[in-house]
């Protein structure tokens, strides 16, 4: 069966910001938050103090693994331009996301430079509180907020033009799922990804539910299912609560609203890449026909939009072709 990680890091420098200050590298995969906070960022084996592009084509390759999904996010640091690299330097095996900070003072110079001269296609909004925008920014609303709203009448002039988020968990200021619905009936052209399921919680299902049924009207909401071992603090193999979570989410938006991911490489730290890559093929929440959309179909039809890989592949980076 053919796979797509469809919620991949790589790490080209150590480079996180959140609400727990900077990250640093300390070798052997550890780093440490300014707060104090250890974590076990890479597992042994993929790098000491980055994961590039070849280590993840290793890993990949010895799990059956097609393509990916290069995302960035607040923990590892934005990798936005090795991620461009990458994907300019594989195209048959990435397509990438880029992310930037509204608020920046340069927020949209960032994105037309990201989307007009790179080529990107899609967008990463990490927003939690506990690990993202929220954590040192003031509380904001992605549908509402006049410096988001800029950004997203930019991207409605290029269809099908794919907007990732991640707004953590329901205890977090970040948990929008109602802007996700909002957003989408605004801009019925883009697509809409939520990524870890909506943060779910097998003792109370009723929450994802309500989520998901805000979606479900808007076909141009998906969601992915990267991480949600780590959320349910599952390392028993086949993650029967995950099980639950990911059966609900069927029931309500169908199997080609989901797909598959993993949020390595942190995620590859609590449990083993071959076992976050299999699990779904170890239940009954889907079909043959099913299992093949949530593994590969559907990641492929919402990020790898054939323009999309010809934006990327055309683009030529005016600093690069300025300066040499």
């Amino acid at each position: 069966m053919k796979k797509i990680d469809g919620h991949l890091h790589l790490v080209r420098s150590v480079a996180g910001l959140n609400g727990k200050g900077r990250m640093t590298p300390l070798g052997n995969g550890q780093t440490i938050w300014d707060d104090g906070t250890l974590i076990k960022l890479i597992p042994d084996g993929w790098g000491d103090d980055d994961f590039l592009a070849e280590s993840a084509l290793q890993v990949m390759d010895e799990n059956g693994i097609d393509k990916a999904v290069l995302l960035q996010g607040s923990l590892n640091g934005y990798q936005n331009y090795y991620s461009y690299q990458t994907v300019k330097k594989y195209p048959d095996k990435f397509i990438a996301a880029f992310s930037v900070d509204p608020f920046a003072d340069n927020a949209m110079k960032i994105v037309q430079r990201h989307v007009e001269d790179l080529g990107f296609r899609a967008i990463k909004f990490e927003i939690s509180q506990g690990g993202g925008l929220h954590g040192y920014h003031q509380p904001f609303r992605l549908d509402t907020t006049p410096a988001l709203g800029k950004i997203f009448h930019f991207l409605a002039d290029y269809p099908g033009f794919v907007v990732t988020v991640d707004y953590g968990d329901y205890t977090q200021f970040s948990y929008e799922p109602e802007a996700i619905a909002n957003l989408a009936q605004r801009y019925p052209k883009l697509d809409f990804v939520v990524c870890h399921l909506s943060f779910p919680n097998a003792d109370h299902l009723d929450r994802l539910e309500n989520a998901l049924q805000q979606w479900q009207p808007y076909t141009n909401i998906s969601t992915e299912i990267s991480a949600i071992q780590d959320i349910e603090g599952e390392t028993e193999f086949p993650f029967p609560r995950c099980q639950k979570d990911v059966a609900l989410a069927k029931k309500v938006l169908g199997a080609k609203r989901i797909f598959w991911g993993t949020d390595s490489p942190w995620s590859s730290t609590f449990n083993s890449y071959h076992d976050l890559s299999t699990w779904l093929e170890a239940t009954d929440i889907f079909d043959q026909s099913e299992l093949e959309d949530v593994m590969y179909n559907n990641a492929e039809r919402i990020y790898f939009k054939p323009d999309h890989i010809q934006a990327m592949q055309d683009s030529e980076d005016p600093v690069f072709k300025n300066n040499n």
